[in-house]
């Protein structure tokens, strides 16, 4: 006799119907959050510990910022890759691999710094093949969240996995930073460490991460075929392009991700400007950090409270008003508030949007429009940084910064005005 197919309750197949039952009880889901939040207070770590190094070694501020451009570039030539990878292979057994290269170049990097035979061409190969592979283990966790939690659920999740992103970004830097005065390859090996666990993790998961895929049922003695990786994601973009609420999620997730990175650079620039200590300036990336970990909690209690067209355009036309109070205060810390308090409100966003996107996607299409929207929302607040040091360069920093409401405003007539966000349904 068969056995019934395994669904994201975890055990047999059973309805969609009920109280769900709390996402602490569901073993596969938390067995991958727990792995991704020790492996990304490792990356945390060693985002902090690479510049550090290159800096003490080489003595130039230039060399020390290559590190991060490779990174993003990497990050960003991968993100479309990674969808196909996503759709097509088995994806625990590709998250595995991608956890098992990052252990490999995290473990040969501490070896060679604590050796001191670690050249920059050495510490660039290893943040180039890392964040490549952080780019495919992403976009398949992503990917990976419509099977392991119920369709009712999946908004929390999301939430839950942006509280695990703002807590290791307020843990991790100070731990690199005191790991790296005790040993400068101790954030390294402690990243290597981390993905070891997220490996064992990933590894202890039972459960199918992905549906039966469409069409690749096969007759005895025929082959498998499939479909040439440009065309099967094209297939992807397509999907986008043709779904009226991704398209709107492009058109909201593109400028509210270039505001708020820009406006926290700015904010940077323009403290740093006006005088304040190093000292003063980390408080307010505290305080940023801060209130987006405490919005993260909060996501969930949010989204129960509100529909999901009137959730996205309070958060974004809130944001917006919040951005501008924050550039009158522009030259103290108070300016941090806030902003902090516009931060509070993006985990909410996130877990919104992408929960509905998850649920509208089939699971065969998750890894490629997953990276479609995250290249998209990636690539425009990559450009943040330039824009926000181009415009102070040449206005005072309350002038500048109020490019970057403006852009949220953008984003909240499309919330506004836009047809599918008005009639969509939970």
């Amino acid at each position: 006799m068969s056995r019934p197919p395994i669904t994201a309750q975890g055990d047999t197949d059973a309805p969609d119907t009920g109280p769900p039952p709390s996402l602490w009880c569901n073993r596969a889901f938390n067995l991958l959050w727990t792995g991704q939040c020790l492996s990304d207070l490792g990356g945390a770590m060693a985002d902090l510990a690479l510049p550090l190094l290159v800096l003490q070694q080489t003595g130039s501020t230039a060399r020390a910022g290559l590190v991060g451009t490779v990174g993003l570039a990497a990050t960003t030539l991968c993100r479309l890759p990674s969808g196909v990878l996503a759709d097509r292979c088995d994806r625990r057994r590709l998250m595995a691999v991608c956890d098992a290269l990052r252990i490999a170049a995290y473990a040969v990097l501490a070896a060679a710094v604590a050796a001191g035979a670690a050249p920059l061409p050495v510490v660039l190969a290893v943040v180039a093949g890392s964040a490549a592979a952080t780019a495919v283990f992403s976009t398949t966790e992503h990917a990976s969240i419509r099977t392991l939690v119920r369709a009712d659920q999946i908004a929390d999740a999301v939430a839950r996995n942006e509280a695990r992103s703002y807590g290791t970004s307020l843990a991790g830097p100070p731990l690199g930073g005191l790991l790296f005065g005790v040993g400068r390859s101790l954030p390294f090996l402690g990243n290597a460490l981390s993905f070891l666990l997220s490996l064992v993790a990933v590894l202890c998961i039972r459960r199918p991460l992905q549906g039966p895929r469409p069409g690749t049922e096969r007759r005895p003695g025929t082959a498998r075929s499939a479909a040439p990786a440009g065309a099967s994601l094209a297939e992807g973009v397509r999907f986008v392009l043709r779904h009226p609420f991704l398209r709107g999620l492009l058109l909201i997730a593109a400028p509210l991700n270039m505001a708020f990175t820009g406006m926290i650079f700015a904010m940077t620039l323009a403290l740093r400007r006006a005088g304040l200590s190093p000292f003063l300036i980390g408080l307010a990336g505290t305080i940023f950090a801060l209130g987006g970990f405490l919005g993260a909690l909060a996501a969930p209690a949010l989204q129960r409270r509100l529909r999901l067209p009137t959730l996205i355009t309070v958060l974004c036309w809130v944001t917006a008003v919040l951005m501008v109070v924050a550039t009158l205060l522009s030259t103290g810390v108070l300016a941090a508030v806030p902003l902090a308090a516009a931060v509070f409100l993006g985990p909410t966003a996130n877990a919104a949007l992408f929960g509905h996107q998850a649920a509208v996607t089939p699971d065969h299409l998750q890894g490629r429009v997953v990276s479609v929207l995250l290249l998209a929302a990636g690539s425009a607040a990559a450009l943040a940084p330039a824009l926000a040091g181009a415009l102070l360069a040449r206005l005072s920093p309350g002038t500048a910064m109020l490019v970057f409401p403006l852009l949220v405003t953008v984003a909240a007539a499309t919330a506004t005005l836009g047809r599918v966000f008005r009639t969509m349904s939970p």
